[in-house]
């Protein structure tokens, strides 16, 4: 399989799978996870386009470095990796933490991002009791740093999450090292720069020019997100009832929905407009 290094030590690791004319998938896994997240759905995406799945620093097959486990890093080491694999651009698909770092790619390289699939976005959020971030960073860097892991992860599931599922995540949790979990984590909310927490999102956020298609499980957050989009092609989704891993959940939903909204983005056809918000499964 793939390696590319991408500098200051740093080595992803990536698979590269389909081809075509089309503007390639560029798929960013979320927080505590790596790119077999996208299992459920490289084999249908890349049966249309060439689709590359890619190891974030500090996570998977990746170099773990002692420090610098940030998404503004991780979109960096992106911008790097494909001009290493000579791509133009891509269509940047990110999930949790994932939909961090592939906005940040949007907004400081904007010449590689021709659009951009948020999955249930780890930005946008609200300080409140639920998300102390400062205990649960300490949690991070304790003596049971996984065992804080995994109460963090339960947030991330419901009714509808299939065991299998948890057990997944449960087991990539396991297999990280501490220190990523921890630093990748405060930078998400709470350390210079970050965009997770809302005013920070919204000022942040605005600044992404290229169409966004957002798939939320809450509806709150969904309407939230369409009021920050610009691009007439842009679209907001809400799956309620869905949990935060809604894309592994519903993999055929999420690819006829992502297949959609690429075949209009691809015709320069809007997709519904930027303030659109669809209630629950939706077709595009």
């Amino acid at each position: 399989m793939p390696y590319a290094d991408v500098g200051e030590g740093v080595r992803l690791f990536y698979t590269d799978d389909g081809a075509g004319e089309r503007t390639p998938l560029l798929l960013v896994h979320g927080w505590g996870t790596d790119s077999h997240q996208w299992s459920w759905h490289i084999d249908a995406l890349s049966a249309r386009r060439r689709v590359l799945a890619v190891d974030l620093r500090g996570h998977g097959y990746s170099s773990v470095p002692e420090s610098g486990n940030t998404p503004r890093a991780m979109a960096g080491d992106l911008d790097v990796l494909l001009g290493r694999l000579d791509i133009a651009q891509v269509v940047a698909v990110g999930h949790s933490m994932g939909a961090q770092v592939v906005s940040i790619l949007a907004v400081e390289h904007p010449e590689r991002v021709r659009g951009l699939v948020t999955l249930d976005p780890g930005y946008g959020l609200t300080p409140g009791p639920a998300l102390d971030v400062p205990r649960m960073v300490a949690g991070l860097r304790g003596e049971h740093a996984h065992a804080v892991a995994e109460q963090i992860d339960e947030w991330c599931t419901n009714a509808a999450t299939p065991a299998v599922i948890r057990r997944w995540h449960k087991r990539r949790l396991y297999g990280m090292p501490p220190h990523v979990l921890a630093e990748a984590f405060e930078a998400l909310f709470t350390a210079p720069g970050a965009i997770g927490l809302r005013p920070a999102s919204d000022d942040f956020l605005v600044r992404r020019r290229c169409p966004v298609l957002s798939i939320w499980a809450d509806p709150e957050r969904a309407r939230w997100e369409a009021g920050l989009l610009k691009d007439p092609a842009s679209k907001v989704v809400c799956w309620e009832g869905s949990s935060h891993r809604l894309h592994e959940e519903r993999p055929a939903e999420f690819v006829h929905v992502l297949e959609g909204w690429l075949r209009r983005l691809e015709r320069g056809r809007p997709g519904g407009g930027a303030g659109a918000t669809a209630a629950g499964p939706a077709t595009v």
